[in-house]
């Protein structure tokens, strides 16, 4: 593996590990573009890639997999079930189609993708996928300290990851507080704010690029590391995939890290509690066999 990911790799609280820095496929075509992305990112030295059902390019980043040379076991995979397959018996056929399409005997991590429906009955069949090892690690996305306390409590075994949109303007300090008491690693989507020239062009950040040598990006990531988030920056750049990993030759001080904390702002750009967001989505993402 390569060396920069043995540098960063966390253990979950189920005891596998997962490497700190991944790379999303979101809204990368299926059919040729995710499957070069996905290779670039493997050269470059990426241990992890983050796809999903609703991506709709499972095909491609398990294409991607199988020609890079690269062992399986050296990757480490996330997917996530998409809202039409929740429940039970949804969940048993989503899981499957997952497998099948990335054309893999396992996944590292699946998770709930988004938190609606019967969540619960979606949980118990990826305890189950997970009892006979088809799935590695399971966890959740998008909960918000309130969707999580309704429905994270009606489940057997704790989620090892909950993935949600976090960066330095939004950084889910409540969510935090309650994912640490079981030891749920955050996985931040959105690292670097989606663009937000705001947060890209903060004084403290650049400041900290010049003084490091580093640009923006790298200094945000670096913060998120330290934090110990996973993170899952994307970019369809080779040259910025590759220097989104270089974040081991520096460390911000604690006065770095604390100047970086104060500018949270306590809001993000997508809100999971909005009204009708459940049927939106199901109207946007439709995944047929």
């Amino acid at each position: 593996m390569d060396k920069n990911m043995n540098k960063n790799m966390i253990t979950l609280n189920d005891g596998n590990q997962i490497p700190a820095v991944g790379f999303g496929v979101f809204m990368i075509e299926n059919g040729g573009p995710a499957y070069d992305a996905v290779l670039a990112a493997l050269k470059a030295g990426y241990r992890h890639i983050d796809t999903a059902a609703a991506y709709f390019n499972e095909e491609d980043v398990g294409r991607a997999v199988r020609d890079s040379g690269i062992s399986r076991e050296e990757i480490f995979i996330t997917s996530k079930l998409w809202l039409q397959d929740y429940g039970y018996e949804g969940a048993k056929k989503g899981i499957a189609r997952s497998l099948r399409k990335l054309d893999m005997d396992y996944i590292d991590l699946y998770l709930i993708h988004q938190p609606y429906g019967d969540v619960p009955g979606a949980w118990k069949a990826m305890e189950e996928a997970k009892a006979k090892g088809r799935l590695r690690s399971i966890g959740v996305s998008n909960m918000t300290p309130k969707i999580w306390n309704s429905f994270v409590p009606q489940f057997t075994t704790k989620p090892a990851v909950n993935q949600v949109e976090c960066n330095p303007f939004f950084q889910q300090k409540e969510l935090r507080q309650i994912l640490e008491k079981d030891d749920v690693r955050l996985e931040a989507w959105y690292p670097l704010g989606h663009g937000n020239e705001k947060l890209l062009k903060n004084p403290v950040i650049t400041g900290l690029a010049e003084k490091y040598g580093k640009n923006v990006g790298q200094v945000i990531l670096r913060f998120e590391l330290q934090e110990g988030f996973i993170i899952l920056p994307k970019s369809a750049n080779p040259e910025r995939i590759a220097g989104n990993l270089a974040l081991y030759d520096f460390e911000l001080t604690e006065t770095e890290m604390e100047e970086m904390r104060t500018l949270d702002t306590g809001k993000g750009s997508h809100d999971p509690e909005a009204e009708g967001l459940r049927e939106t989505l199901m109207s946007a993402y439709k995944i047929e066999d």
